[in-house]
């Protein structure tokens, strides 16, 4: 699908049915992934093939169905391995998607290891999924969440950083991209700062698994969390890395089917990681798209997807740059394919209501990070993020919709 330096959009694009649907009488413009890529036919064919040939429930039959969902189940797991640079396939366990990844970890291993007094740290430019649940976390054992501070341009003060970690710092826990400024975190330095004082380190991958090559190992991380539906998989799965040691020592999160030993009366003895955190059904068919997902984005040349996306986020912040009236949040140099600006008197609800009769996606709000927002001053923004199939055309038409939007706002 690509060249050494350059990524065939064009036969990218025409493996992306939803992208021939108009909207408003318009072509679509899907300026929107960090919230939900959409899908390559593979993925719409892997699902509807299982469901097809293969419909099963996994680790339970004797059946061939059951046999064929459960080796699937599992060659996905290999793949997801793989996709994140794990040691091995038992380190990696099928969450329902980021959010439950995380909350995995701070019940899990948070109730285990945090105490009353003990720190945890967080970033200020985090989504609510990597706040609200070490919130609840202190809030249940009596710790307490203080927060690493960003600069102007957006990026983790270290300095700020390394002065809150101390003998009470359990966990640190961090976005390796931001969803709303696309900053990437220094998260390998991050890492070590917090091993040196005893603490883990657990990254929000949600919005970095589509945009940068990823191995955990090299990360220095102890726990990854991300979403198979923004790495233009389905909805409803997500992987959650951890290392093993800390795997084995943590105890169930959920009980039920599939994650036990022995069930009595009298007592209860549990499956070995990674089934002891995957209690109860599993999405089977959720997972089998992931698997075809990651096929065909590893499929991909890295350094040529890099390349088009950071080309794409460069073009659109110059160009939204020559508008009057229009900020840009977020200016850090390292950054991934999102650009989150605001409109001088106009409410970012409105811009994306305009934009949408273009036939223009993009998103508008909070984007579930509340406390960057009260940072920038603002109680909302728009933001384009860009994909392997966008192309500078439709930055430009992105640019036609906001000329628009000052005709009808004034």
């Amino acid at each position: 699908m690509t060249t050494a330096a350059t990524l065939d959009v064009t036969r990218i694009r025409a493996d992306f049915p939803i992208l021939g649907q108009p909207v408003h009488g318009r072509p679509l413009v899907y300026l929107d992934s960090a919230a939900s890529a959409q899908k390559p036919q593979a993925v719409i064919d892997a699902v509807a093939r299982h469901y097809r040939t293969s419909n099963a429930n996994v680790h339970r039959g004797v059946h061939l169905l059951s046999q064929e969902a459960s080796a699937a189940y599992e060659a996905a797991r290999v793949a997801a391995a793989r996709f994140l640079g794990a040691a091995e396939p038992g380190e990696v366990i099928f969450a329902h998607g980021t959010t439950s990844g995380l909350n995995l970890v701070a019940r899990s291993y948070g109730d285990t290891h945090v105490r009353q007094g003990d720190h945890i740290l967080v970033s200020e430019l985090e989504h609510h999924s990597n706040i609200v649940p070490w919130q609840q976390l202190a809030i249940r054992k009596g710790g307490r969440v203080l927060k690493i501070p960003i600069t102007d341009a957006g990026e983790i003060d270290l300095d700020a950083y390394r002065g809150l970690l101390s003998e009470r710092t359990r966990i640190v826990a961090v976005s390796h991209v931001s969803n709303v400024l696309g900053t990437i975190a220094p998260i390998q330095e991050m890492a070590d700062l917090a091993h040196d004082v005893g603490a883990v380190l657990v990254v929000d991958g949600a919005q970095s698994a589509p945009h940068l090559p990823i191995d955990v190992q090299a990360l220095h991380c102890d726990f990854f969390a991300c979403s198979g539906h923004k790495v233009y998989g389905p909805t409803g799965v997500g992987l959650l890395w951890g290392r093993k040691a800390l795997l084995d020592a943590m105890p169930p999160y959920e009980g039920g089917g599939g994650m036990i030993d022995l069930v009595t009366f009298e007592k209860t003895t549990y499956a070995q990681v990674p089934a002891r955190f995957e209690a109860g059904t599993p999405p089977v068919e959720a997972v089998v798209g992931l698997a075809a997902a990651l096929d065909w984005f590893t499929a991909l040349d890295s350094a040529a997807l890099q390349a088009h996306e950071h080309d794409l986020m460069v073009y659109a912040t110059g160009r939204l740059s020559e508008l009057p009236g229009v900020t840009i949040l977020g200016r850090s140099p390292r950054k991934a394919s999102v650009v989150s600006f605001v409109v001088d008197g106009i409410h970012a609800h409105d811009v994306g209501t305009v934009l949408d009769t273009e036939g223009v996606a993009i998103r508008a709000g909070h984007h579930c990070a509340q406390p960057l927002m009260t940072r920038y001053g603002v109680s909302a923004t728009c933001r384009a993020s860009f994909c392997a199939f966008n192309t500078r055309d439709e930055v430009d038409t992105l640019m036609g919709g906001m000329r628009r939007v000052r005709e009808v706002f004034g």
